[in-house]
């Protein structure tokens, strides 16, 4: 077993997440390889969303979950198989969106399937992937008491 590989994969997820929730697009360009494919099952967007290549799945961010939108993904329990240099991964995942400017709060959980490719010696996303196990959506106006006390991108 390749425990290196492993931690460096574990390491990949965390980073891509971090990159997402904290909206640093350009390293989370650095966690896929160029030829990366995303696939989202979220029934927020209606169909599965999909995208070819790093450019359109961090573009997709960019655009989706700029300022004013506020995320938190977890992801935990994986399970990592390494073949040389490449490798599959499953990951529980759970998230909150909070898009004030809609009133609305998302929340959620799937399982990432995701794939690796070891390029020039480093690990990278090469696939990723979820169908929701559940996802709920809360209008804030249900809740009079909510109210977001803290949002870093905001004006």
């Amino acid at each position: 077993m390749d425990l290196v590989a492993l931690e460096e994969i574990r390491r990949l997820k965390a980073r891509y997440l971090r990159c997402l929730d904290l909206k640093l697009w350009d390293e989370m360009a650095g966690t896929l390889t160029v030829d990366a494919h995303a696939r989202y099952g979220t029934p927020s967007y209606g169909e599965p969303l999909n995208f070819e290549g790093r450019d359109a799945i961090v573009g997709f961010f960019r655009n989706a979950v700029g300022p004013g939108v506020t995320t938190v993904h977890f992801a935990g329990q994986p399970e990592i198989d390494v073949d040389g240099d490449t490798a599959t991964g499953t990951w529980l995942m759970r998230d909150k969106v909070i898009v004030p400017e809609h009133r609305v709060v998302i929340e959620g959980a799937a399982y990432y399937e995701d794939t690796y490719r070891r390029v020039d010696g480093v690990w990278l996303t090469a696939s990723t992937q979820y169908d929701r196990l559940y996802e709920t959506m809360m209008s804030m106006d249900d809740v009079p008491s909510l109210k977001l006390t803290a949002n870093r991108w905001s004006s």
